[in-house]
């Protein structure tokens, strides 16, 4: 029996003694601290499938769990709260990825068909009490956003979020089985067992089949199996630069908003009269309210401009070509966030092709992303699945007229083919099908496809001929 088999019927014995363990309970002895060699028993005696946490994840090889990458409380003070260009590429996207309704969809001969609604949506149009699926679209990405991952569990009646720095993704090894091929068997990576959860990262572990957890990971790790990776960490060199930029703003406007300067004075004056020309100078000097203020010097003083200011280090293009990098980052087009660098070139036909980006690149893939992951908390409906309807999207309005104009060509193209001999109802799945495979043809034939004069039988007229009247 697998460790899943043993969580599944609810049976004691190593799984019971290891959640006891991690729950602090006593077996032979009371465990308050572990160690290495404390692991190294654990593992011997219960076998690899163990869930460690913490440090040791990356002190021994091949330890099968894995934990957020990033740290989630750093990314959303370092990033979210603290950057002004992060915040609004998140906040697009947050946006324009709530506006969403669920919905299931029929598959029929392989083929996805129409939309409808059944009761167990309910679920997800009030996830909690108060709660709408706006709300939950929102959490949801927005965790995805930060820490790569997002877990949505249902307990009693309603979905709770996981905070996902304080889950951790529970693996078993995938055993090969003894053949004549691999007579030893062997392993080939992990299964996914489940999920643990600690609240505060620290309290008792909770444990969840995968079934109980809804993950949504929209990219993934390429060093782990099922772990998500956030789009923020690639840009964090960009991120920390563009806090850099407007610290460098911040620090140009408090001294003076003028170049740096060098003041130099003659060896003759005393570390008294230097210290008190200097307080009197910075006081009547520095910070923005005394910018443009003309500088009087004495007693030998000389000033000397050193440094640029801020239009000779072209510091408007420098700063853009980093706010674009993390909109890239963020699949937002930067017109769309209102970045300098995408309003320069910004006109109507611009931005229509940079909401189509944003929509179709970003919007739709993490759309279909979320409905699939979702779908485990949800009974299963017999030949559809679980997916969604951005009809009521008012980012995706504009598309009404070519949606129009697409059903308007598919409307001659059924009339035609109806014309054509062919069964309404093929034609009709074949066009929404695209697959001109579901034609069915009737056997009746135009009348331009027969010949106007039939050939006859031998001494009969044609057909309207007659015997002329010769009288």
């Amino acid at each position: 029996m697998t460790a899943v088999d043993a969580v599944r019927s609810g049976r004691t014995g190593w799984w019971g003694r290891l959640r006891s363990w991690l729950r602090g309970g006593r077996g032979t002895e009371e465990r308050a601290l572990l160690s290495v060699d404390d692991y190294a028993q654990i593992i011997a005696q219960f076998g690899s499938w163990v869930p460690l946490s913490g440090g040791v994840q990356q002190t021994l090889a091949g330890t099968p769990a894995e934990e957020i990458e990033t740290s989630l409380e750093g990314y959303a003070q370092g990033a979210y709260k603290a950057n002004g260009i992060v915040f609004a590429c998140m906040l697009t996207r947050m946006l324009a990825f709530s506006g969403i309704r669920f919905a299931y969809q029929r598959i029929r001969n392989g083929r996805t068909s129409d939309l409808f609604g059944t009761q167990a949506l309910a679920l997800l149009e009030e996830p909690w009490v108060g709660g709408t699926t706006q709300d939950l679209l929102l959490r949801m990405i927005q965790d995805a956003d930060l820490a790569g991952n997002a877990y949505i569990t249902k307990i009693g009646g309603e979905l709770v979020r996981l905070r996902p720095d304080w889950v951790q993704v529970i693996l078993e090894p995938r055993e090969v089985p003894v053949s004549p091929l691999n007579p030893d068997g062997g392993q080939v990576g992990f299964r996914r067992a489940g999920y643990m959860y600690r609240q505060d990262g620290t309290g008792e572990p909770v444990f969840f089949l995968p079934e109980q957890v809804a993950h949504f990971a929209p990219i993934p790790d390429p060093l782990a199996s099922f772990r998500g990776m956030s789009w923020l960490t690639p840009v964090l060199r960009e991120i920390a630069a563009d806090g850099q930029m407007m610290r460098h703003k911040a620090k140009f406007l408090e001294n003076a908003a003028t170049p740096n300067m060098v003041v130099s004075f003659k060896e003759s004056v005393t570390r008294e009269q230097f210290e008190e020309f200097m307080e009197i100078l910075d006081s009547r000097h520095a910070g923005a309210e005394n910018a443009y203020k003309t500088l009087y010097l004495g007693g030998g003083a000389d000033a000397t401009v050193v440094g640029a200011d801020l239009q000779q280090l072209d510091f408007k293009a420098v700063q853009g070509h980093g706010e674009t990098r993390i909109a890239a980052a963020a699949g937002v087009p930067p017109v769309i966030v209102g970045l300098s660098e995408g309003l320069q070139a910004a006109t109507y036909s611009n931005y229509s092709q940079a909401r189509r980006r944003l929509a179709d690149g970003t919007m739709h893939p993490l759309w279909a992303n979320a409905a699939g992951s979702l779908a485990p908390l949800l009974p299963r409906e017999n030949g559809a699945r679980l997916w969604y309807s951005a009809r009521d999207v008012p980012f995706l309005r504009e598309d009404a007229k070519d949606v129009a104009e697409v059903q308007a060509k598919q409307a001659q193209t059924i009339g035609g083919l109806v014309k054509e001999g062919f069964t309404p109802e093929s034609v009709v799945a074949a066009v929404m099908a695209e697959d001109w495979g579901l034609l069915e043809h009737t056997g009746l034939r135009s009348v331009q496809l027969h010949p106007e004069n039939p050939d006859t039988s031998e001494g009969t007229p044609a057909a309207g001929g007659g015997d002329d009247d010769d009288g």
